[in-house]
Parts: structure tokens; sequence; C-alpha cells
């Protein structure tokens, strides 16, 4: 009797023969990339094919780390990973874990013996890295003038800053003469006394950047006088140069970002330092005409005149006020005569004459107040409130107290 099994069943069959060949648990594959599509998961859907045949290839996220590059149709690579069966669609697939561009092993051995070296040498280090000026007026640039690299820049250079002048060396970036011809650019440019070159190009295979790894061009960057900015590719991809150069951009158009300020950035920052200079001078005239007017102030009260003025006016105060105590003075005199005057009237002898009493003096003209001072016979002097008589003393008595 013929068996008959379910698809699932087949599926997994054939996924355990997979899974038990040990060529395919570990293999690596060479082909160019088709219909590579970078999933919104992180994984990366591609064809690998040659002239007889393809095979359909997955990189999961959690495996991206071993991709260097930007994967992209028309690239040669080499795939390495596990040949193994979807289940469900019973399809199978390269399950990729590392993918390197066809030749790199060599080249990349290349790399790494030569970025050693020149890192031992010190080229790398950040002492003799030359600052970017803030504000250029010359752009050199090193890159092909047929390539979209160059285009970039230019674009975004006249966007930023129209009044940079750019000067572009059109030189071969890839191919046997690239390394030469980027030199000659670099040297010629330094010789027009530009304030920064770019040396770069847009992306490709590692074949394709191969130029930018070669030591003569690290070592002309190195010795250049004029800083130099790499944007050699795209951000994934490294070469030499980026570490040689004064300034890495991840692209051209970065580049040109880096190396050329934003004049509507400029123009907003003059308008700001404008807007405090009118501001800080504001605030100092105000403060030099408070200043003058207390010097004014303080000078008008310092003038002759003014003094003058004060003085006189002090003196009529003072005038004023000895006047004023003058008359308290007069004030108080007056009612202390008057207070004497009245007393004095009380003793006054013509008071007492004009009340009918006589004031009575010997013929000396000593007063009499008692009268043993006489004797019968005297002469004495008797004085009235309108005359005075002489008289003598017939008789004298005692006893009118």
């Amino acid at each position: 009797m013929i068996s008959v099994y379910t698809v699932s069943q087949v599926n997994s069959y054939i996924k355990n023969m997979f899974t038990q060949d040990y060529l395919l648990g570990s293999v690596s594959v060479k082909g160019e990339v088709s219909n590579c599509k970078y999933h919104a998961s992180g994984h990366i859907y591609f064809t690998l094919k040659d002239v007889k045949g393809s095979i359909t290839c997955v990189m999961f996220a959690g495996n991206r780390p071993g991709l260097s590059f930007r994967l992209s149709d028309g690239n040669q690579v080499v795939v390495s990973g596990a040949v193994d069966i979807y289940e469900r669609d019973g399809k199978y697939q390269l399950y990729a874990k590392k993918i390197t561009i066809s030749g790199q092993g060599q080249l990349y051995e290349q790399f790494i013996l030569l970025k050693n070296k020149l890192e031992e040498m010190g080229m790398f280090a950040a002492d003799y890295k030359k600052p970017i000026p803030r504000y250029i007026n010359t752009l050199g640039v090193v890159t092909s003038s047929t390539g979209a690299a160059v285009r970039d820049i230019i674009n975004i250079t006249k966007r930023r800053n129209p009044y940079v002048r750019v000067l572009i060396y059109s030189a071969a970036v890839q191919g046997e003469a690239a390394c030469d011809s980027i030199i000659r650019g670099i040297e010629t440019l330094a010789k027009e006394n530009v304030d920064v070159i770019i040396v770069g190009r847009g992306g490709g295979s590692y074949e394709d950047l191969w130029a930018f790894n070669e030591e003569k061009l690290a070592r002309a960057v190195f010795n250049c006088d004029i800083p130099v900015i790499s944007a050699v590719g795209h951000e994934t991809d490294t070469t030499i140069i980026d570490f040689v150069a004064d300034l890495r951009a991840p692209t051209p158009s970065a580049a040109a970002e880096l190396a050329v300020y934003d004049i509507s950035l400029l123009e907003s920052e003059l308008a700001a330092i404008e807007n405090s200079l009118h501001r800080l001078l504001k605030n100092r005239l105000d403060l030099i005409k408070y200043q003058m007017l207390f010097f004014r102030n303080r000078l008008d009260n310092l003038s002759p005149l003014v003094q003058i003025r004060e003085k006189r006016t002090f003196a009529v105060s003072l005038e004023n006020r000895i006047q004023i105590l003058i008359d308290d003075k007069l004030k108080n005199y007056r009612h202390q005569l008057l207070l004497m005057t009245e007393r004095l009237k009380g003793l006054s002898p013509h008071e007492k004459l004009d009340k009918g009493y006589a004031f009575v003096e010997d013929s000396e003209g000593v007063p009499i107040a008692d009268i043993a001072q006489v004797e019968c016979g005297d002469s004495i002097k008797v004085s009235l409130k309108n005359g005075r008589f002489l008289a003598k003393i017939s008789e004298k008595d005692g006893g009118l107290r």
C-alpha cells in the first residue's frame, strides 16, 4: 500500500535532511545581489545569483553587525551562513550571518595592516588635526566631475552660502590611476590657497573605493597644509583617509555642510549681535546722559553765582533770625523794664510826695528819718510834690508811734 504524507510532513522531512547536512550548515556562496529589500523589521531580503542560477537569501536583524556596508543590487558578494528550508512555504533559502564584498578578504587584510602601521606612526593622532575654519571664502573639491557627489557639494554650498567660491579638481576616483590623480588634485588646490579641501566620491564596492586606502594618498592628506575633509562613499564605508583627514564626513553632502557655514545663521547671529549692541549703546547713552545731568546740577550748585546766591540767602536767613532774636530780647527787656518801672514807681519819693507826704533833710542835705537826728532850733528843708521850704524846729515829740 502506498503511503500518503501531508505537505507539512514532507517539508519537515526535507528540513531534517538540510539540518543533518554538514555542508549546508555552514557554507559561503559567491554571487551578485538582486531584489535587495530592507524590511521595516530590520531584516534584509535579497536574491544571490550567477549566470546559471539564483538562491533566495535573508539576513535577520540580529546578524546585521556582520554587514559593514549597505547591501544593494549589483554588489558582488560572498554570503556566509546556512542553507535551510522554510517549512511553511516549502522553499529553501540561504540564511546569511556574514556578507563581504567579493575579494574583500585580501583587501581587508591589507587595509588593517596599513591602518595599524599609520596609527602606530601617529598619523591618526588628534594633535595633528587642523581645525576647519568656521567661515571660508574658497572651497576646494577633489572628486569626479561627472559624479553625483560634485553636484551635491555644489548645490549645498550655493544654498548655504552663495558667496563661497568652489574650485573643482576633476580626478579619477577609482581604478589604478585614481590614487595619483587624487594626490595631484590635493596638491593643486593647496597651491590655490583654498580654505578647505573636500576629498571624496559617492558609494561603490570595496574595490571601487580602494584608491582611498593607499598609503601615498594618506601621506598626501596628512602633509597637506590645508584642512582636509574626507567624504568617501556612504556612512558605513570606511577608508584610510577617513582616519588621516582633519575631519571625516559620512557623505559628500555632509562634507559640504561641515565646510560651508550657513549664511542665514550668520545673518541671524549678526542681527542678534546688532540688537545687542544697540541695546548696550542705548543703555550706555542713557547712563552718560544721567551722569551729565548729575554733573551739570552739581556744577550749577558749585558755580560762583549759585554760591553767592546761596550765601546771600543764608545771610538773609541769619539776618532774619538775628532780627527775630533782637525783637524777642527787646520785647523781654521792655517787659522787664515795665516791671521795674512799676516797682520804682512804688519806691519813688515823688510818688509818696504826690500822696501828701513830705521829704525832710537837715541843713546839710542829709535825710531825716529819725526824730533823734534833730533838735529844737535846728533848720530843716521840707520838700513837697510841687516845691520845698525851709523851717526851724521849735518843738519835737517822739510819741507818734
